[in-house]
């Protein structure tokens, strides 16, 4: 070790040094150096890209705690859409775990597309030196359960990839499989990496861990006020409003629902989901135990029968595995009959319409009894509602706009879980079981001045709502155009006073209405876009935001072939050029749809 100069010596600044005294600042400087690599911790040798394919928020969501978890680690974390990323670059990257929902029919969710689609070219580069694993999202009710997990996987493979741990296909309870997948994964590359951190950080941590995300849902989802209020652990907040939308004679029940958050700490943004823990119908739930033979005081697990089926299962919509029992009890029934045609299209055709109790009755004794249905139904899920409010002009408050389902005759009702519950089974001032389910890529625009075009019939209304009071709160100054339409104007035209209210305030610029049965030919919001063709590409011109919410079976992809003539007009060239345009403003998170 090096000693200091003698005490009180001076040396003058342009007397050359002692062999002592450099040999001091030697040892001083090396010293300096030493002590700051004691400070600066390392930096991480691997960094792990954390990508998501996301619909609803919980893929980006779950992306966020990955990177949470590798940084907790030791090791590097960064998530981005699947979109934002070319396979150029996902071929520079190293280590890469892909988690992703499925949407509609196996295809690939709305921020996953366009990388998709490029990820099949015969021209992508190989990826021999990248290894990976993907976590997928799904619903068994569906047939393609986490089919783009599985089309992501099974290509990452075929170029050349190294996985790290075998694919996991989640179902809708996909908190405790995915929590298992990521320490997994997380730590097995943090022991080749050779670091050690706090593995207990996996999940939980979120974005307010450090974790950060490419635009969209997860961004600080877990570090929100509110965030201990889950699945798990939804809040009970009171319903203070539940009035009627739509005329007593219209074919549909369309209601208004306001809920009072109270001391939550539930902070939402206009565009954000609302999730609705229901309860099933106490008169179905007696009629389902009648017909198995049961009388409601039997118990599973210390608990009344008659209370699970009411609160825990999903007594409405037969499961997979309960028409595969009743088939197989059954093989000469009508069910049996139509699955052995194997076309799932006929098949869906047979079920809709029919609940559980309708399938028991016809398979009449061949029916199981009380112990073998209830293995056979799944878990009952919260409904998730775009909120139809803006935190801005309502603060404390949660607004829903529903639809309640009834179909059926006076002998037999049908009626949908969650949308009669709101509208038949809780009164003002009763508690429904809440938890927000963030959804940031689905906004108002960051910059208030530029334009936002809105694409919502029916219920689809219900975000834009959120969004036109959002923006008059704000003092936004960006032009707002809706297109909106159902049935009738005279039944169905809902928020009529409130949307004429904000045309005459310039909230609302533009308006455009089409009722489709008013008149002989149908009229759509499609072809009201149509009509108005050269304005609406005027306004994509101009840096519009294009916002699309409503059925995703038909409605949502009749829009988008809409703009795309739109576009295809405006520019006047082919079909080619008007797919590349909408995919630069899918891009640029500027056409977003929260479809469903």
């Amino acid at each position: 070790m090096s000693t200091l100069p003698p005490t009180g010596s001076l040396i003058p600044v342009d007397a050359p040094f002692s062999a002592t005294q450099e040999s001091w600042l030697a040892g001083f400087i090396a010293g300096i150096a030493a002590a700051g690599k004691k400070v600066a911790p390392d930096a991480p040798t691997t960094t792990i890209d954390v990508l998501f394919g996301t619909q609803t928020g919980n893929a980006e969501f779950l992306a966020d705690e990955l990177v949470a978890g590798a940084r907790a680690r030791g090791l590097g974390g960064r998530a981005s859409a699947l979109d934002a990323v070319t396979p150029e670059q996902l071929a520079g990257m190293s280590h890469v775990l892909v988690v992703t929902s499925t949407y509609g029919e196996g295809e690939m969710p709305d921020n996953a597309g366009l990388f998709w689609d490029a990820f099949q070219a015969s021209t992508v580069p190989r990826l021999e030196g990248l290894q990976y694993a993907v976590l997928g999202l799904g619903d068994t009710s569906y047939d393609e359960f986490c089919q783009a997990g599985k089309l992501l996987d099974t290509r990452l493979e075929q170029l050349g990839a190294s996985r790290i741990h075998d694919r996991v296909d989640c179902d809708v309870d996909f908190e405790d499989p995915a929590a298992l997948w990521s320490a997994a994964v997380l730590d097995r590359l943090a022991a080749e990496a050779g670091v050690t951190g706090t593995p207990g950080a996996t999940t939980g941590g979120g974005a307010g861990d450090g974790a950060t995300a490419t635009g969209g849902a997860g961004a600080g989802r877990a570090s929100r006020p509110g965030a201990q209020w889950t699945k798990r652990n939804p809040f009970p907040a009171t319903l203070v409003e539940n009035r009627l939308l739509s005329a007593p004679h219209s074919a549909k029940e369309i209601r208004h629902h306001e809920f009072d958050l109270g001391d939550s700490g539930i902070e939402y943004a206009a565009g954000d989901a609302l999730a609705v823990v229901p309860v099933n119908d106490e008169v179905f739930v007696a009629e389902l135990l009648e017909q198995v033979g049961a009388n409601g005081g039997e118990t599973v697990d210390g608990l009344p029968v008659a209370e699970v089926l009411r609160t825990d299962r999903e007594v409405r919509t037969p499961s997979k595995d309960l028409i595969a029992d009743l088939v197989q009890r059954a093989p000469s029934s009508e069910l049996a009959a139509v699955v052995a045609h194997g076309d799932k299209h006929e098949l869906d055709r047979w079920l809709w319409g029919r609940d559980v109790l309708d399938l028991l009755r016809d398979a009449g004794s061949a029916a199981p009894g009380l112990d073998e249905l209830l293995p056979n139904l799944r878990p009952l899920q919260a409904r998730q509602y775009s909120i139809s409010s803006s935190p801005l002009a309502h603060p404390g408050r949660v607004h829903l706009t529903v639809a309640s389902v009834r179909y059926g005759d006076p002998h037999r009702m049908h009626a949908g879980v969650a949308s009669t519950f709101l509208a038949d089974r809780v009164a003002p001032g009763g508690t429904v079981d809440v938890y927000l389910q963030p959804n940031a890529s689905f906004g108002v625009p960051a910059d208030p001045s530029a334009p936002m075009v809105m694409i919502g019939p029916g219920t689809g209304i219900a975000p834009f709502r959120g969004f036109l009071h959002e923006r008059a709160a704000a003092g936004a100054t960006g032009r707002n155009w809706l297109f909106f339409g159902d049935q009738h104007r005279e039944t169905d035209f809902v928020y009529e006073d409130e949307l004429t209210d904000l045309r005459e305030q310039g909230v609302l610029t533009r308006l455009d209405l089409a009722f489709s049965r008013d008149q002989a030919e149908k009229v759509y919001v499609q072809t009201r876009m149509r009509e108005q063709a050269d304005e609406l590409f005027a306004w994509l011109e101009e840096g519009a935001s294009v916002y699309v919410c409503g059925d995703a079976s038909r409605m949502a992809k009749d829009v988008e072939a809409a703009l795309l003539d739109v576009i295809r007009r405006g520019r006047g060239r082919d079909d080619d050029d008007a797919q590349a345009y909408l995919a630069d403003l899918r891009r640029a998170k500027r056409y977003v749809r929260d479809v469903y």
